[in-house]
């Protein structure tokens, strides 16, 4: 197997955080990338926002949410990926999983770790990471969160 690039998309949450020695070890023993990505939701298209804030809003939202989750995952490596070869990050706005599978496509990722599910998970098995999983076409790797790290 040959992997120069691993993606870890997060959601911030303790949960998706469970990826994280996972994708440490396989980034160093690979001499990997790190390629970070941050979904904001859009939260223009919902339905419950559509008309509640004028367009020059919504607008000034999503760039304070993109400065905020940029801030966030420098913090992110900071901390946690000290003795990384590389890591890039990214932050998209959009449906979480069409964001992963696009940034996998465009960067050509090798391998992607990821939680279960994260910070909005219900269930055993999150739709995003469920999405994300019957799309690839390169290996994902789902770490599971046991019943102790469900987020309430």
């Amino acid at each position: 197997m040959n992997v120069k690039k691993i993606l870890w998309p997060t959601d911030f949450s303790k949960i998706s955080e469970i990826a994280l020695p996972h994708v440490k070890s396989m980034t160093q023993k690979y001499d990997a990338e790190i390629h970070i990505l941050y979904v904001i939701e859009d939260v223009a298209h919902h339905d419950g926002w559509y008309g509640a804030f004028e367009e020059k809003r919504v607008h000034e939202l999503m760039e304070h949410a993109n400065k905020t989750a940029s801030k966030r995952l420098g913090q992110i490596c900071e901390k946690y990926l000290e003795g990384c070869p590389l890591y890039i990050k990214h932050v998209a706005i959009g449906d979480p999983a069409n964001e992963i599978l696009k940034l996998m496509a465009k960067e050509k990722m090798d391998l992607v770790i990821m939680a279960s599910h994260g910070e909005k998970g219900h269930f055993r098995f999150g739709s995003v990471a469920e999405k994300v999983l019957k799309n690839s076409t390169v290996p994902v790797t789902i770490i599971p969160t046991g019943p102790n790290e469900q987020e309430g």
